[in-house]
Order: structure tokens, then C-alpha cells, then sequence
């Protein structure tokens, strides 16, 4: 099917719902249930960073809804106004992050800095620590030895359960203690550097009418990533996920530009900070092998988490294994506590043998997607882009111990999906490119 004939189907619900009113309607939708969500937040968490981070956020979304009804007003008299078209909803989606994410962030390292203990949330402290003692061992784990010796209300802080490379975020403030060397400062920089370079790769250079269309579902996809208030609130009190995402999409922009090399790099990257982005990887090996580019996506994906590991596995290999292997496993001195009431938790936790039967589950899907992969890989980055946030959205929801946090992964990459497979963009030939673009769906 030619992309003639796709453009000619009667556009989708989503598609529908996401241009009303020139995209506006949706900005609306999207700004003012975060401001309630941010409100409840702020009014009923149990954990305190997050309370002030939805006193915060909550009027910040609360002007990004005023200032997008002002567009929908002035867009009556004005429908041609670059403030109703994309550079307006570009503006306000960048000071709505910088109201959401960043303000609160900064608050809270500042607030920290003075001496507030309850201004970050823990794995903040866990990357710290670790960067601190990368600085001064060479690892940034503890061996099991040095964990048992622990208080057991310090026994879970003592497990840092990334992967080598994160520990790089903490390395600022072992240096220098200040509000600017906070772990999720750097969180932020490091996001806001990677989406802006995946932006600048997706732009076309086409027409200016699939342009304007093309940005317009760009800015959606970043929305996604930044604005959401599952991502706005992950770096403003964590942080750590957001890094990882961003290269991930990353990765995926590298992919619908040719790119496979470097694609494999960023995803390599992104594996070498935490496992969440290791299913990402394997499935853009998968793509690159329909792309007869497969060792090129290895040879980022695989050989950068694999030299991120080898000096923490010299040093000290016990506690490589005890805080990357047997804690995430749930084989660890102390359990995580991550508890989401998803599927997977709810089957462990309530019924017998309740993590036997959710570990089955989980299996049961990581078969049923590997056997989908091995029928039908992926051949353009935006069938990649569906298969990792489908993917991951089943696993999350099975896992045993998991958060709700973690969602921010496979929302992003169904968001990013549509910005990777359209007119203008260098996809690569295949079997996937000749059933053409469907735009409307």
C-alpha cells in the first residue's frame, strides 16, 4: 500500500482527538488533569517530595491549561497566529516542563542543600552513595558482607540495584556539596541534552506543510516525555528513569534516520545506566538484523554495558552480583519496596503461591513476545518503537515488585512511534516500507 493510498483512509479516533483544534484541545485535556492530578498529589501523598512537588506542579500546570485556553480563544479571531500554531504550543510545553519538572527539582536540591532531609526520594541518596564510592574504591557497590554490617533499617540504602554507569550522576556531589552537584540536577541536564539532539534528528527536511504536520507530532511525543506527570514528577523527586529514556528514544530517532550504528550506541548508553533498557536493546538488535545491521546495533548495545561492567567485576565481583543480580531477584539480605497495586503485585501478594503463578505470567509473555519477534521482527523504528512500549507496558504490569513510575516508559515510546515513520524521515527499504504510512491512525 503506497502512503498515497494510507493518507486517503479516514483518519483514526487518536488522530482526530490529537489535531482538535490545531492540537489545542488535547494540550487543554492534558494540562488541566495534571493540575488535578498534581493537587491530589500534593494533598493526600504519603511521601513528602512528592507532596511538594505537587504543591508546586499543580500551579504550574494550572497556568499551562489558562495559557492554552487563551490560545483556543485567540485562535477564533486569529486561526493564522504563531501564537495558536506550533511555536505557541512549543512555548508552552517548555516553560510547562520548566514549571513541573525543573522549578520543583531545583527547589528541592536547594531546600536539600539547607538541610531538609525529606526534599528526594531515596534512590537519590543510593546514586550518591555510589558515586562517592566509585570516587574512592573504584566500584559503587557494596559486597554483601559490608550490607549485612548494616543497621537493618540502613540494609536497603546499601544496595544501589543500576547498573555501573549511573553511579556517574553521583559523582558531583562527592566532590562538592552543594544544591547544583544533586544527582537529579545532572538527571535533568542529561535528559533535557539527549531530547533536544533526538528533536533536532527527527526534523524533516521536506515541504513545509508535512513539516508543520510532522513537528506537530513531534511535539506530542516530547510532551510525552517531559510534561506528563508521570515524567514531570520522576525527575523532580528521583530522576534516574529519565535518562535512561531519553537515550532509549534516542536510539530509536538514530534508527528512523539509518543510523544503526549509533543507535546501538545510545541504547548501549542507556543499558549501562539500568536493565530497563536492556529489552530495548535486544529488540533493536532484532531490527538491525532485518536491516543486516545487526553487529553494528551489538556492537553499542551490547559492548557499552558490558565495559561499564567490567571494572565494578574486577573490583569487586561479590558485590557486583549481590546488588545487580540478587536484589533485583528478589534474593537480596532485604526486599524491594516497590509494591504498584499492578496485575503482577496484586497475583503475588493475595493469592498462593502468588509469586510462583506471577512469575509464570511473566514468562509466559516474555515467550509469547519472543516468539512474535522471531515470526515477525521488526523492520522500521516506528514497529520497533510499538513492540518495546507494548513490551514493556506487559511486563511492568506483571512483575511482581514494580511502581507505578515505570510507566513512563512504554507511554513515551507509544508516543514516540508515530514521529519515526513518516514522509521525510530516511527510513531504511523493507518489507515494512512498502505496506506504506498509514498518517492517520
Amino acid at each position: 500500500m503506497s502512503a498515497a493510498t494510507s493518507t486517503s483512509h479516514r483518519p483514526g479516533r487518536w488522530h482526530r482527538l490529537d489535531t482538535a483544534a490545531g492540537g489545542l484541545a488535547l494540550d487543554l485535556g492534558l494540562y488541566a488533569a495534571a493540575a488535578a492530578f498534581a493537587a491530589i498529589t500534593a494533598a493526600t501523598s504519603t511521601l513528602l517530595p512528592h507532596r511538594a512537588w505537587g504543591g508546586i506542579a499543580a500551579v504550574a500546570y494550572l497556568a499551562a491549561a489558562i495559557a492554552v485556553t487563551g490560545q483556543l480563544l485567540l485562535r477564533r479571531r486569529r486561526p493564522h497566529s504563531a501564537l495558536v500554531g506550533l511555536p505557541g504550543r512549543t512555548l508552552v510545553t517548555t516553560l510547562a516542563w520548566a514549571g513541573t519538572a525543573l522549578l520543583p527539582l531545583v527547589t528541592q536540591s536547594v531546600q536539600r542543600a539547607a538541610g531538609r532531609t525529606d526534599r528526594a526520594q531515596e534512590e537519590v541518596l543510593v546514586i550518591e552513595d555510589s558515586g562517592a564510592r566509585l570516587v574512592d574504591t573504584g566500584t559503587p557497590y557494596l559486597g554483601p558482607d559490608a550490607i549485612a554490617a548494616l543497621h537493618p533499617d540502613e540494609q536497603l540504602l546499601g544496595y544501589t540495584p543500576y547498573q555501573p554507569g549511573m553511579a556517574l550522576f553521583g559523582v558531583p556531589r562527592a566532590l562538592v556539596d552543594a544544591w547544583w552537584t544533586d544527582a537529579r540536577v545532572w538527571f535533568a541536564v542529561a535528559t533535557a541534552v539527549v531530547l533536544l539532539l533526538a528533536i533536532r534528528i527527527l526534523r524533516p527536511s521536506t515541504s513545509q506543510t508535512h513539516r508543520t504536520r510532522h513537528d506537530a507530532i513531534l511535539l506530542r511525543a516530547v510532551q510525552a516525555a517531559t510534561v506528563l506527570p508521570v515524567c514531570a514528577l520522576t525527575l523532580a523527586t528521583g530522576g534516574d528513569d529519565l535518562p535512561v529514556l531519553a537515550l532509549c528514544l534516542l536510539a530509536l530517532a538514530f534508527a528512523a534516520t539509518a543510523r544503526p550504528g549509533w543507535a546501538g550506541v545510545a541504547v548501549g548508553l542507556a543499558g549501562a545506566l539500568k536493565l530497563f533498557a536492556w529489552p530495548v536493546a535486544a529488540v533493536l538488535v532484532i531490527w538491525g538484523l532485518t536491516r543486516r545491521a545487526g553487529l553494528r546495533v551489538a556492537a553499542g548495545a551490547v559492548g557499552l554495558p558490558a565495559a561499564a561492567l567490567l571494572p565494578a567485576l574486577l573490583v569487586d565481583r561479590n558485590a557486583l552480583v549481590e546488588n545487580v543480580l540478587r536484589f533485583p531477584l528478589g534474593h537480596g539480605l532485604v526486599s524491594s519496596p516497590a509494591a504498584s497495586p499492578f496485575p503482577g503485585y496484586l497475583i503475588a501478594s493475595a493469592l498462593p503461591a502468588g509469586r510462583v503463578i506471577a512469575a509464570a505470567l511473566l514468562v509466559a509473555a516474555g515467550v509469547t513476545i519472543a516468539v512474535l519477534l522471531a515470526r515477525r521482527p521488526p523492520r522500521t523504528a516506528r514497529s520497533t518503537a510499538l513492540v518495546c512500549g507494548y513490551g514493556l507496558l506487559v511486563a511492568i504490569l506483571l512483575m511482581p515488585a514494580t511502581r507505578f513510575g515505570y510507566l513512563l516508559y512504554p507511554i513515551a515510546f507509544l508516543l514516540w512511534a508515530p514521529a519515526l515513520d513518516l514522509l521525510g524521515i530516511r527510513q531504511p527499504a523493507g518489507a515494512d516500507d512498502r505496506q506504506g504510512v498509514d498518517l492517520n491512525t
